[in-house]
């Protein structure tokens, strides 16, 4: 599956590599000139990667084109935040935006991730994603591809398990009580949750109710490495690549994760809402 976000960056990757092809320049050679490591030049050229505006004019001044800088700039304006109606997306089911999911995973080392009103996909049982599926098909009314979008978000679990990688999240303790599914599936996801602290890959966090907290969105977001930020609207969903938004997230996820608790407190507050008569 390709998006907006994706074919744009990409065709800026390949405007970057023609650049470099024209001043007769390897890709060890720019990466030389500009004090860059080999593995960021290949990122930007193959669009895996969102350059900033800093790097791309140093871009142009060391392919000798200062006055292409403009151009390039332009280019990422037109990329930085891109929004999509969630029904375009979905109209052929959930299975596609998940095999997007992998590929970004893939491609980052470091999630970090807030929820607050569900459990994140990563970390979401079987019987669970199915009931959210089902519920967010039933709603946006839009076809059900549910047993093939329940198989993929599994598939998308296995990079937990992955060295290497990390996983940050932090979990609202209100989206523990929210139940989307019987209290029989609730509480095997609560164990799910508690099964998952204490893993290598994996930091989670409650946010407590009453916690203290600073001016902080209060919707979900995903920050992919220091690359993406992906925002979640009942409508739209936007990927957001521009440095200062992606600074304001990375801001916004600190400040919460000030106020979160980890390891055995945390365990503590999934075991009773786990107890609770509200997901019995």
């Amino acid at each position: 599956m390709t998006t907006d976000f994706q074919s744009a960056r990409h065709a800026l990757g390949a405007r970057l590599r023609e650049l470099r092809t024209e001043a007769g320049l390897s890709g060890k050679g720019i990466a030389e000139r500009l004090g860059w490591q080999r593995s960021k030049v290949s990122r930007l050229e193959l669009g895996k990667q969102t350059p900033t505006t800093s790097d791309l004019n140093s871009w142009a001044h060391a392919v000798g084109r200062p006055d292409l800088a403009g151009e390039l700039t332009g280019r990422l304006s037109g990329i930085e935040t891109k929004y999509r109606s969630w029904r375009r997306q979905l109209a052929t089911g959930h299975r596609a935006r998940q095999e997007l999911a992998i590929a970004e995973t893939a491609d980052t080392k470091t999630i970090r991730g807030l929820e607050v009103a569900r459990i994140p996909g990563l970390f979401q049982t079987p019987d669970y994603a199915r009931a959210t599926f089902a519920a967010n098909s039933e709603f946006r009314q839009i076809a059900k591809d549910i047993d093939d979008a329940v198989r993929t978000r599994m598939r998308r679990q296995q990079a937990l398990y992955e060295p290497g990688k990390r996983f940050r999240f932090l979990v609202w303790e209100a989206a523990l009580y929210v139940r989307m599914c019987s209290a029989e599936v609730h509480a095997a996801q609560l164990d799910r949750l508690i099964s998952l602290i204490g893993l290598d890959t994996i930091e989670l966090g409650i946010v407590p109710l009453g916690a203290q907290l600073r001016r902080t969105p209060a919707h979900g977001f995903w920050i992919y490495d220091r690359r993406l930020v992906i925002v979640e609207t009942i409508d739209t969903e936007m990927w957001i690549g521009d440095e200062d938004s992606i600074q304001l997230y990375e801001r916004a996820w600190d400040w919460l994760a000030e106020s979160a608790v980890y390891g055995p407190h945390a365990h503590r507050i999934i075991a009773r809402a786990r107890a609770s008569p509200n997901t019995m």
